[in-house]
């Protein structure tokens, strides 16, 4: 009988026991590769997630807050700032662009944000939008890939917005319709019309709404004293970055925020917690290891006449070492195999939920350096947890084999 055909014959006749050390080894690996694509991922979309707007200015506070509401659409905003800053940056000979934000209103959960259309030229070039045009007048929307997938939304629709960052029971509506409404509040008498859908920027842009900034002062009347959320800021240099930093800091009530600072922060934290995570993968793979020790030593105390057999008709030591080998490295394989599958598979069904609430989505097709690490880690924990008894059915003696 071949070698490879006895392997395969070995593993088939512990079909419950061989089934659980894969099992074991499958959701070990499954699980590493779902926090190594969910590491890069998170990575890499921190990383994008602010463009070209290396600083931001906006109510004093938390800076981290700031940076995640005002990038991110996470959170609520740290309060106002006057809409008379802009034009003080704007004017500023450190700075390149300068966009005011306003937010603090919702459709259905999702952030409207009021922007200058300029904004999307300077964060993501002259690139096309999927449907429709930049809004250009009050009350024209344009919403992101995510926003109108999940909605169903379609050029020429108009809706209601909610007053506050939380999911509001708002629907679409006919203009005709929109008339007979008898509003309770100012978000009920302003009407938002779709003028255009974005293309999928894979940002935390495609799960916002966006109008014009003046949205916030028509919504909740405030036409005289008007105020923004913040001030989205290209600098002309790096070095000037500081400059910028220290003038406005010294303004009460204003601060001014290192963007990729405050994200550097973010993912200290989110690290500190993958350790905890890192603590209970490597008891998983102690336990995948112990599995396989386990699996290999039952297979060896009940194929010792097999083994002792073999022996006296002449196979070798070496030969009954590499059956042993050989079961490990299948079980391990076929592990590996289902664990990668698994990991990218839950990467691919919860990508949709980290993207709705954090803008970041896990990239499921994702390859790394790290995979090949996962696979080499596994392959050496699998060969040393397979040397004990391998080396003890060598060891032994055909007749004592034979006889016991």
């Amino acid at each position: 009988m071949k070698l490879t055909s006895l392997i395969i014959r070995n593993i088939l006749h512990r079909k419950f026991l061989s089934a659980l050390t894969v099992s074991t080894v499958a959701i070990t690996v499954g699980l590493i590769i779902f926090l190594i694509l969910c590491q890069e991922s998170v990575e890499k979309g921190a990383a994008k997630g602010y463009g070209p707007f290396d600083l931001v200015i906006g109510a004093e506070g938390s800076e981290t807050q700031l940076v995640l509401n005002t990038f991110y659409h996470v959170g609520a905003p740290t309060g106002n700032i006057p809409h008379d800053l802009l034009q003080s940056l704007r004017t500023n000979a450190q700075v390149d662009e300068a966009y005011a934000m306003t937010t603090g209103d919702n459709y259905n959960g999702y952030p409207i944000v009021g922007m200058d259309a300029g904004y999307f030229e300077t964060r993501y070039g002259d690139q096309r939008l999927a449907e429709g045009n930049l809004y250009q007048h009050l009350g024209e929307v344009v919403v992101g890939a995510h926003v109108a997938n999940s909605l169903h939304i379609e050029i020429g629709d108009t809706f209601k917005g909610g007053h506050g960052l939380v999911e509001e029971a708002h629907h679409s509506f006919d203009a005709d319709e929109a008339e007979e409404e008898e509003g309770h509040d100012e978000h009920d008498a302003f009407l938002y019309k779709v003028v255009g859908i974005l293309p999928a920027l894979h940002t935390p842009d495609d799960r916002a709404v966006f109008t014009t900034i003046d949205y916030a002062w028509a919504v909740h009347e405030e036409s005289e004293h008007k105020e923004i959320t913040a001030v989205l800021i290209k600098p002309r240099s790096i070095g000037g970055i500081q400059t910028i930093k220290q003038e406005f800091d010294q303004l009460h009530g204003i601060q001014a925020a290192f963007t990729s600072k405050a994200i550097a922060d973010v993912l200290d934290v989110v690290d500190r917690g993958t350790e905890i995570i890192a603590l209970v993968t490597a008891l998983c793979i102690l336990l995948a290891a112990a599995s396989i020790l386990l699996s290999l030593t039952a297979a060896a105390n009940e194929r010792k006449k097999d083994v002792g057999l073999l022996r006296l008709i002449g196979k070798s030591k070496g030969y009954i070492f590499t059956i042993f080998i050989g079961e490990g490295l299948v079980i391990i394989a076929a592990g590996l195999i289902i664990g990668i599958g698994i990991g990218h598979l839950g990467g691919y069904l919860f990508q949709d939920l980290l993207f709705h609430y954090t803008g970041i989505q896990i990239d499921a097709s994702l390859v790394s350096i790290l995979h090949l690490y996962v696979i080499a880690g596994a392959l050496v924990v699998g060969v040393l947890s397979m040397i004990i008894p391998s080396y003890r059915m060598y060891r032994l003696q055909p007749l004592q084999l034979f006889k016991s």
